[in-house]
């Protein structure tokens, strides 16, 4: 070894821990109080001081010692301010006894405000004790005999308030009583802490020696960082000793700001769809059942239901009113069909129902809605819509999601139409390789699609559904051509774009990852 080398490479704080030792010392131990005083370092420079020469095998360790040492916690104090249980309990007895009333255990616990499990745990220890009698009717009576817990307890109290003891310090009796009222796991409320000291003693390694005796022959001049001119024109940086710098060493990272991941995800969405001339639309979290599902032709008796199984609002429960004709074109084509040539659903349709509260379950009702605005024909719309819906969560499930929605209106709009789109949302928004449409079945449109796109490591995973929306959804709404719907996940593409293998990572606070994870497109 280059001893040269390793003594250019010590610390300031090594060199004092080192020079403490003294020359040819070895076999020489020191323990840390001692260093303590030999260096007159700080604790925390001493510690870090010695682990380094631990890791570069100039110090070993030689002995170990484990002293369990006893203080006062918080609760502690306030015992000793005023009083710990048993002394209040033994109190409150005596005192009751001295007037010839009755006292009970829940009268320790109102008057003396005290907890059950210390009420409990004191009539405990004063009844073996034989200070404290149970008589009939639960009632608690003083024997007039002294206790040596309360007694104990107090003593512990004073002596601990003026300073932490070791425990083997104490009597048998008192270290009994510290450990049945010491802090333990899954109980706090203690008076008493027990903490190990742990005293090491140190010895110098064979290298260590040698750098010792190498320092004691060239001296240990005063370390600088920077060469100054007042340094170069009295020549006095001949007697420094400059510090050494390590070039190889990685710069350190400088955590720059950053866009969260998926928050830019979602903007880039955004600003395709607007720039393919796709119009934003907007929607409310709390919608109605009528915009949610009963403009979308879902019966509310229908097992298709289900699939939404949505969050209701607790208060207020229902809407004050569904905005017509809408309600009465929509009951129509529920009840009978209406005007839409269909035979509706055949049941009684129940307008108090639709005016209930729910939290948006899918990113269509916003469509629905903007169906019955007079929208623009042609027409191109989207909207980035947050849904609730009651889920297992999982890798890739969520109780909440972010859902591309959109539809499409003309009269050249078809289902060809359709699946082009689908297939540009797929490889050019989720970045997917591999993509596939498989038939489905949706209550509000006819022919249906679901799209599936192959994750790198989850495997084929559904991005959502799309279809013809049917003329019970668009009559009503007062819309006579072609519309074309879907509602993708958004979570699900942008954890094929970013390659994130959980949905819950998409809103994770792991700065690290946020800083890791690469950026879309």
């Amino acid at each position: 070894m280059d001893i040269s080398a390793l003594i250019d490479g010590l610390h300031p704080l090594e060199i004092k821990v080192l020079t403490a030792f003294g020359t040819s010392q070895a076999g020489v131990s020191l323990a840390t109080e001692q260093l303590v005083t030999a260096t007159t370092l700080e604790p925390s420079q001493l510690s870090m001081a010695i682990e380094w020469l631990l890791a570069k095998q100039l110090l070993s360790v030689k002995s170990e010692t484990i002293t369990p040492v006893v203080s006062l916690t918080n609760i502690g104090e306030t015992y000793f301010e005023q009083s710990s249980p048993i002394e209040r309990v033994l109190s409150a007895a005596r005192g009751v006894s001295s007037t010839g009333k009755r006292l009970t255990i829940p009268d320790l616990h109102t008057k003396e405000g005290l907890d059950p499990s210390d009420v409990s745990k004191a009539v405990g220890r004063l009844k073996k004790e034989g200070v404290l009698l149970i008589v009939q009717g639960g009632c608690i009576e003083s024997t007039g005999r002294p206790s040596p817990a309360a007694e104990s307890m107090r003593a512990l109290l004073q002596q601990l308030h003026e300073a932490p003891r070791e425990l083997e310090s104490f009597p048998e009796s008192h270290r009994q009583l510290i450990q049945d009222h010491a802090v333990k796991r899954g109980n706090s409320k203690e008076p008493f802490r027990i903490d190990d000291r742990v005293t090491r003693a140190y010895v110098l390694s064979s290298t260590g020696v040698t750098a010792v005796d190498h320092l004691a022959k060239q001296g240990v001049a005063e370390e600088v960082s920077q060469l100054s001119p007042e340094l170069l024109k009295d020549g006095s940086w001949r007697n420094k000793r400059f510090r050494k710098y390590t070039i190889s060493l990685r710069a350190p990272r400088i955590g720059t700001g950053k866009k969260h991941p998926y928050r830019e995800f979602l903007d880039t969405v955004k600003t395709k769809l607007v720039s393919m001339g796709f119009q934003e639309m907007r929607g409310s979290l709390v919608e109605t059942e009528f915009w949610n599902m009963d403009a979308l032709f879902m019966p509310q008796f229908h097992p298709a239901r289900d699939i939404h199984d949505v969050y209701f609002v607790k208060e207020p429960t229902h809407a004050t009113h569904i905005a017509e004709p809408f309600l009465s074109r929509v009951t129509k084509a529920h009840e009978n069909g209406g005007t839409t040539g269909s035979t509706g659903w055949g049941y009684t349709f129940d307008s108090q129902r639709a005016k209930r509260l729910v939290l948006r379950s899918q990113g269509t009702a916003v469509s629905a809605r903007t169906l019955a605005a007079a929208p623009a024909v042609p027409g191109k719309y989207f909207s980035i819509a947050r849904c609730f819906r009651y889920d297992q969560v999982d890798a890739t499930h969520a109780t909440d999601f972010f859902q591309v929605e959109g539809i499409m209106l003309g009269e050249d709009i078809n289902f060809r139409t359709l699946l082009g789109l689908l297939n540009l949302f797929a490889r050019e928004v989720a970045q997917a390789k591999e993509v596939k449409f498989l038939p489905a079945y949706f209550p509000f449109t006819e022919p249906s699609v679901e799209l599936h796109v192959r994750h790198p490591r989850l495997g084929w995973m559904e991005l959502g559904g799309a279809g013809l929306f049917r003329p019970e959804v668009t009559l009503p709404l007062g819309v006579s051509v072609p519309v074309i719907a879907w509602g993708l996940g958004l979570d699900r593409m942008a954890m094929v774009a970013l390659g994130i293998h959980d949905i819950r990572e998409l809103f994770t606070d792991n700065l690290d990852l946020i800083r890791t994870t690469k950026g879309f497109f």
